[in-house]
């Protein structure tokens, strides 16, 4: 499970994060991938740049692939991968006179080669989405993505009947089912409202609100994808536009907050509990990656200005003091 979300602040700058939510972490990191880095390709890929935008964001690196979960790019850029484990359909092998992308490198495909959403719009469609592993250890995980800048959103699914690109107008994506289903069933809780509801009479019975927040009567609470889906558009979409840095971080970690998922409460077939392992955010104003962990919720902020750029490998990096 995992909730991702994008929103613009009052100048018009990206705010973009997810909850990664699983029973186990993978000794994920923060990793910035420099323009010149030589990162091993699954494919020929003779399109690509020579030099690539920098990268930064949560993930592990294998064999000097950069494995993002989530990541942002100096252009402003960012992507994360959600899980999507009953729908998702890549091709078995690579497709002749196009470009062939395996599952574990799309995030650092897009974040690398791409400036915009309208850029990466274009580009999958001759875009063949591979299930090859990146290793024998790490076999192919089942993902879609949402993708966002400055403009808007995008998500990505590998479907039975190929790749399919929606217009995110929601700036939501979280896991089963697919997302046109999800858009759907938003329909079901349009007469939710941030307003207080007005007094109905009842025959001679007169009936008032409890108080604030009874337009929300209905929201569901469970920790399920549609769920999640729900509640997570509803307060993007509703929360108050904010202004500068700091504010609007915060709107993005308590926004995410609402759909966070406790120890406890989402058992797995295996018996073990997922739960809210981080919470990230990137920052297009200030092209910085925030990152708070179930237990350590203090945020900690990794700038791309303190990164050494002229490298040609991914590299771990540490917090600003």
């Amino acid at each position: 499970m995992c909730t991702g979300i994008r929103f613009t602040d009052a100048n018009g700058a990206m705010y973009f994060g997810r909850n990664l939510d699983w029973t186990q972490g993978y000794g994920e990191r923060v990793v910035m991938t420099p323009p010149a880095a030589r990162v091993p390709a699954a494919f020929e890929r003779p399109g690509d740049p020579e030099l690539g935008h920098a990268v930064i964001g949560m993930g592990i690196v294998v064999g000097g692939v950069p494995l993002y979960f989530d990541c942002g790019n100096d252009a402003g850029l960012a992507v994360a991968g959600l899980n999507f484990p009953q729908s998702a359909r890549y091709a078995s092998a690579p497709a002749d006179g196009g470009v062939n992308v395996a599952a574990y490198e799309f995030p650092y495909w897009v974040a690398r080669n791409f400036s915009s959403v309208d850029e990466v719009r274009s580009a999958l469609a001759r875009v063949t989405v591979v299930a090859r592993a990146v290793n024998e250890r790490l076999p192919v995980a089942n993902l879609h993505w949402i993708i966002g800048d400055a403009t808007g959103s995008v998500v990505v699914e590998c479907l039975e009947g190929g790749l399919r690109v929606w217009e995110d107008d929601v700036d939501v994506l979280t896991n089963e089912p697919d997302f046109g289903w999800q858009r759907q069933n938003l329909r079901n809780y349009l007469t939710l409202s941030e307003g207080e509801p007005g007094r109905a009479a009842w025959g001679g019975a007169g009936l008032v609100p409890f108080g604030s927040g009874m337009g929300m009567h209905g929201m569901p609470g469970d920790y399920s994808g549609p769920s999640r889906f729900a509640k997570a558009a509803f307060v993007n979409t509703h929360y108050p536009v904010q202004d500068g840095e700091r504010a609007n971080v915060m709107r993005l970690f308590r926004t995410l907050g609402s759909v966070a998922v406790p120890d406890g409460c989402a058992r797995m077939g295996d018996g073990a509990f997922e739960r809210t392992l981080y919470t990230s955010c990137f920052s297009a104003a200030s092209l910085t990656y925030y990152h708070a962990a179930y237990d350590d919720l203090a945020i900690k902020a990794y700038p791309l200005s303190g990164c050494d750029l002229a490298g040609t490998e991914p590299v771990l990096v540490e917090a600003a003091a």
